[in-house]
């Protein structure tokens, strides 16, 4: 389950060779929309530190470099609630968490009033109508509940929320997760602008054979085998960035699905329009 407490640090990325910041309590206000061919919409948003690639990948005079994180259309609105209300803060702890109720960790965080409900003082600071799709998402993951513990001592109130939310996602026998990458690479040749568009979607099988475990857990041991071969002979940690490494892996990743799929279209930029700076 995917699960990030509140960091200090704001996300950093270049784009049009102009450095951009974003602090965590506006990130998910700032999101861009993808098109993946057969699975529809998407949305992105920006995702840590994007810069310490430049280095990595050899990229100190690119104009933009942007690193993101892509999930359905809605999500970034439905997790702007939690951080907006402070339960992704993971500085400090709740007292009395281990016997707070899923009900009283959300009322911790709204004002007092001898009679508005929880839901009704939720709604109001909000401002969620009661028809909001929005609205329909919290429900489904049983915050009002007053019956359910969250029985974590000393926790925070990330913690805390991680644990409501593992309620709701964690994968179900017969659940398949998805995993979606898309990378673009503009430049310019012979003057003219460009754009490589590569995107990858896998989709898991069940509960156990995973997208995720497809796309973590087959390279790890296709480079250990590559390694106990004698394939890979550079010693040490090493990044995957070496032809030896992810070249063997890719192409075996293909027969269990893991393809990348490639083509040239016009430069657009990196969230799919000309911007200005």
């Amino acid at each position: 389950m995917w699960f990030s407490p509140v960091k200090e640090a704001p996300q950093k990325f270049i784009q049009e060779g102009t450095y951009k910041y974003i602090p965590y309590w506006n990130l998910f206000r700032r999101t861009e929309f993808l098109e993946v061919e057969g699975y529809g919409r998407f949305e992105a948003y920006s995702n840590r530190d994007s810069l310490k690639y430049l280095d990595i990948y050899g990229l100190e005079n690119i104009l933009t470099l942007y690193r993101g994180t892509i999930r359905r259309v809605g999500f970034s609105k439905a997790w702007n609630v939690f951080v907006q209300l402070g339960m992704t803060d993971d500085s400090y702890i709740m007292e009395g968490s281990e016997n707070m109720s899923y009900r009283q960790f959300v009322n911790s965080f709204l004002p007092y009033h001898p009679t508005d409900s929880v839901e009704s003082k939720m709604r109001l600071i909000l401002k969620i109508d009661q028809d909001d799709i929005m609205w329909d998402k919290l429900l489904e993951l049983d915050l009002f509940n007053s019956k359910k513990k969250v029985g974590l001592k000393n926790a925070t109130p990330a913690q805390i929320l991680e644990k409501i939310l593992g309620d709701s996602w964690t994968l179900q026998p017969n659940d398949k997760d998805m995993i979606v990458m898309y990378h673009k690479f503009g430049y310019e040749l012979d003057g003219k602008k460009q754009q490589i568009d590569s995107k990858m979607v896998c989709i898991g099988e069940n509960q156990t054979y995973t997208a995720m475990a497809k796309t973590v857990g087959l390279p790890l041991a296709m480079a250990a085998l590559l390694i106990l071969n004698g394939k890979i002979k550079t010693p040490g940690v090493q990044l995957p960035i070496r032809e030896e490494v992810y070249l063997p892996i890719l192409k075996e990743l293909e027969e269990y699905g893991v393809v990348f799929n490639e083509q040239t279209v016009p430069y657009l930029g990196y969230n799919g329009q000309k911007t200005a700076s």
